[in-house]
């Protein structure tokens, strides 16, 4: 009776010890991203539409400022050195449609919902990301990741879409596959 006890117990600690490994596992793989939230200034029509023409204009200014970004960490002292940048072309297309309000930049860690990417699934968790907050930033958001950039698509001179790979997921998905 002692071993069936003691096997019993050895096999809850050892469950609870690959459980927690796992779980601690998929938070850290919430760490390996960094995502981005612009959110508009409310629920108007209009304060939605210029939110999308703002997200253009920055994932286009963004995109050659973290091309070379090796790693998370290298992409958010990226953006920080460039918050000026980012909010300077937010707030140059808010202006050039009539809007008083400015974007506002900051790193912050929030939660997501489970969103799909080019077939890679980031669960509903806690993920760094870069905030653009466009006046209040009470309305609806977009958000998408920054690094590794998942989701930044680009038109090429003959019309084509370029996609801008990732290395990190090319590397997940061969483990997958």
């Amino acid at each position: 009776m002692k071993r069936v006890i003691i096997t019993i117990s050895l096999i809850i600690i050892l469950a609870g010890i690959i459980g927690f490994g796992l779980v601690n596992n998929k938070e850290n793989q919430n760490n390996e991203y960094l995502r981005i939230h612009i959110r508009a200034n409310s629920n108007s029509e209009i304060d939605q539409s210029v939110k999308y023409e703002v997200k253009d204009a920055v994932v286009e200014a963004m995109i050659p400022i973290l091309a070379d970004c090796k790693t998370k960490k290298e992409a958010e002292t990226t953006l920080t050195k460039n918050f000026p940048l980012i909010e300077s072309v937010a707030n140059s297309v808010l202006s050039k449609n009539g809007f008083s309000y400015k974007a506002k930049a900051r790193l912050a860690n929030e939660e997501f919902p489970t969103r799909s990417y080019d077939g890679v699934v980031l669960e509903k968790g806690f993920y760094d990301a870069l905030i653009l907050d466009l006046g209040s930033g009470e309305g609806d958001n977009w958000w998408c990741v920054v690094y590794p950039p998942l989701c930044f698509l680009k038109s090429s001179a003959n019309g084509e879409e370029v996609v801008y790979k990732s290395k990190l997921i090319e590397i997940i998905k061969s483990f997958f596959n």
